[in-house]
């Protein structure tokens, strides 16, 4: 019963290298499964990947780019059909540090959620500009309060969830597609009663290619983070 970690990618042939040989590296020390999700990368992303002919490592090829959300839902129906014990979502931009990998797992146990958070002591950010800083720390601090949910990172994307936690959730309702898949992912388990733990990990702003976050992406969190407020508030 190992972990699995899924690692969503589009365009990112030049990180993924990096960060895949540095998880093999980890892979001597620690046994855990990669699973790489790429959107048809047109920069050839799984291809290179799949060069690298790591052992544990594997590639689920999608036939379009359709966001953040169900790539990783995709990828919980695939490591479903196996014997994982826990799921690990990581960012192919190497912005979360494979080091700290091990740090998440060993907090891990049965119905949890543990979260690598950048907004607690221990935690940090490099290299980000203070616009992004505001805008994550503004945007969990709405999300919090909207959903009272007492975590402080909520749209923060390196994670463990246990299987037995992805299995006690409707993975069929989720609907967002953007970065507000981490807060309904994290509400989902909230109201499920999952035993919520908080990490400190140094989020590292990417080097290489182009941020995935956009305009629409923003609206689509507030709107969405509104809409569920309001429904716990009037349909608890």
């Amino acid at each position: 019963m190992k972990p699995v970690i899924l690692i969503p990618t589009y365009n990112e042939s030049i990180a993924i290298v990096e960060l895949l040989n540095k998880l093999s590296t980890l892979h001597n020390l620690r046994d855990f499964d990669v699973v790489v999700l790429d959107d048809n990368s047109p920069d050839k992303t799984a291809d290179i990947a799949k060069s690298l002919n790591l052992s544990g490592f594997s590639i689920l090829h999608r036939k379009v780019k359709s966001g953040l959300g169900p790539a990783y839902l995709a990828g919980f129906k695939h490591g479903l059909t196996g014997s994982y014990q826990y799921f690990v979502e990581m960012d192919a931009d190497l912005s979360h540090q494979p080091e700290q990998l091990v740090d998440l797992l060993d907090a891990a146990a049965q119905d949890t959620l543990v979260i690598g958070t950048r907004w607690i002591p221990g935690g940090s950010v490099v290299n980000w500009p203070k616009r992004r800083q505001y805008l994550s720390r503004a945007g969990t601090a709405y999300a919090k309060l909207a959903l009272r949910i007492p975590l402080n990172d909520l749209t923060g994307g390196f994670r463990v969830y246990s299987v037995e936690l992805l299995k006690s959730l409707k993975l069929e309702d989720m609907q967002s597609t953007g970065y507000c898949y981490q807060i309904e992912m994290a509400l989902a388990a909230h109201l499920a009663g999952a035993k919520e733990i908080e990490v400190p990990i140094t989020f590292v702003e990417r080097i290489n290619g182009v941020s995935k976050m956009s305009q629409a992406i923003v609206v689509e969190a507030l709107v969405q983070t509104t809409r569920w407020g309001l429904s716990r508030t009037f349909r608890p």
